[in-house]
Order: structure tokens, then C-alpha cells, then sequence
């Protein structure tokens, strides 16, 4: 298997009568402007991690960030010094991680890129499953999420509106755009979020790293992804995912009756 995949997340499943997505910012700088989702997912299997080296950083990742239940999601900041304390043996840690994270192309050729965005902010994401949501509050419009699994035992990541299912490895990082749907799922499920399936799951919780990637309003146009009128998005037939209400098990949209008008503004925030 390839070290670096890259998968079509660009053939969208729109319900009627919607043609496209497309997503809002909260932020002033985009007032009036939507862009469409990026249309790709790219997977780099990574092996600066030893077996022993995720273990502790799961660990320190659960204890962190408890979870008790089906699509608990929970985040806690740390640092680099405090994952150097649970895996010693591994030297540059974040240099790891950026180098990862260039493989993808995202940001550019230029490694600072990545390593400054590395150095913004690191989490730990545990979960115990994940009902299917999208992030698209504040300033995430504009960026795109990683996620580097360190527990990931029998799960896969689905975006049910792009047909994508990609079971997950311990050492997986992956880079999408979060204002897709989203979720974890069992393998045995067929892209479903199934409750039962995790019943018995938190104590053992999914476990990953997690940062964001900013883009500039260039760099989303070098994806393919520009910032664009209103209007234009409206003529293009394009649902809002911002305000897009989904189904946590299917991944369905909801209430798409009063969803008409919304890129004109004409729908209240999600209820």
C-alpha cells in the first residue's frame, strides 16, 4: 500500500432540489462569500511511531479526554513538552508530523508552512464512535482539519455525502475539510453510525491528534475550492452545509424544505 493516497471526495450525493454544496463564514472577512468543499482526502501511513510510543500517548490522550458513551467526542489541548513525556524515544515530534503533513501538498512546497502550523495548536480527539456532524463554526470555513490515529481499533473514517469508507490504521494521518459530514463507524456497519456497535466501547475510545490547517483565500483557489459571491453559489444551486442539519446515524440532510433560500440568508441557525 502506498505511504500517500489521495482520494476523490468531489462527487457529491445532493438531495434535491439542491444541485452542489457549499459553506458560509462566520467571519466578516468572508461576509457575502461561500466556498465549495475541497474535494479531496489524503491518507499518509506514517512510522515515526512505535507501538509503545502510541500506546503511552493513547493513554495520556484517554485520560486527558474522557469519553462515556456512542458518539462522545471530546478535545483537550496539550503541548508539545507534555506528548514528549509520554513518548520519550521519539525525537521532533512535530518536525514528524509537519513532514507528514507536506506530503499531502495542501499548504505548498515549502515546509514552513506546515511546520508553523503545527506549532498553532495540537489536541487530542478521543471518541466512541462518531454520529455523522461537520464542523463549520467560527474560523474553521477556512481550514482544513488532520487527524493522526493513535487507537484505532476495527474503525473507519466515512463521509456518506462523498461515498468515501477508508478503514483506519494505528499511524494513519489524515487531512480533509471538516465542512463535509463526517464520522466513525464499524467496518461491518455498511457506512452507518450504529449506537450498539460501541456500546461497550469507552473505555477503550478511539484516540488521534488532531491540529487545523489555516488556508488563505489563494490557497483554497489553488484546490479548487475559491471564496465566491452569494449569489453565485445560489445560481449554482448550492446548499449551505452550515446550516445543513444531519441524520447521526445515516448522514442524511434534514428539513431540506426549509433549508430553500439559504444562501440568501434566509434560514435561521440550526435549531
Amino acid at each position: 500500500m502506498k505511504a500517500h493516497q489521495v482520494f476523490a471526495a468531489d462527487v457529491h450525493q445532493v438531495p434535491p432540489p439542491f444541485r452542489a454544496y457549499a459553506v458560509r463564514s462566520d467571519e466578516a472577512r468572508h461576509a457575502g462569500l461561500a466556498r465549495a468543499p475541497w474535494g479531496q482526502v489524503h491518507r499518509v501511513q506514517t512510522t515515526f511511531l512505535d507501538a509503545a510510543s502510541r500506546t503511552g500517548l493513547a493513554a495520556q490522550g484517554r485520560a486527558a479526554a474522557p469519553v462515556r458513551g456512542f458518539s462522545d467526542i471530546n478535545y483537550a489541548r496539550t503541548s508539545w513538552p507534555a506528548l514528549a513525556e509520554a513518548a520519550p524515544d521519539v525525537q521532533d515530534l512535530p518536525g514528524h508530523i509537519a513532514g507528514a503533513l507536506q506530503r499531502t501538498g495542501v499548504l505548498g512546497p515549502t515546509a514552513g508552512r506546515y511546520r508553523r502550523g503545527v506549532a498553532t495548536r495540537i489536541d487530542y480527539l478521543t471518541a466512541c464512535g462518531a454520529g455523522f456532524h461537520n464542523d463549520v463554526a467560527r474560523h474553521w470555513p477556512r481550514c482544513l482539519f488532520w487527524l493522526l490515529a493513535l487507537a484505532v481499533d476495527d474503525v473507519e473514517f466515512v463521509m456518506p455525502h462523498a461515498g468515501l469508507r477508508l478503514p483506519l490504521r494505528p499511524g494513519d494521518l489524515l487531512v480533509f475539510d471538516q465542512t463535509m459530514a463526517h464520522g466513525l463507524c464499524r467496518p461491518a456497519d455498511g457506512g452507518q453510525a450504529v449506537a450498539t456497535s460501541f456500546d461497550a466501547d469507552a473505555p477503550q475510545a478511539q484516540v488521534f491528534l488532531t491540529g487545523e490547517l489555516r488556508l488563505g483565500d489563494a490557497q483554497w483557489a489553488a484546490l479548487g475550492a475559491p471564496w465566491l459571491p452569494l449569489a453565485e453559489q445560489a445560481r449554482r444551486g448550492a446548499l449551505d452545509l452550515r446550516l445543513a442539519p444531519f441524520d447521526e446515524r445515516t448522514g442524511a440532510i434534514q428539513r431540506l424544505g426549509a433549508l430553500r433560500g439559504c444562501m440568501q440568508g434566509m434560514v435561521p441557525g440550526r435549531g
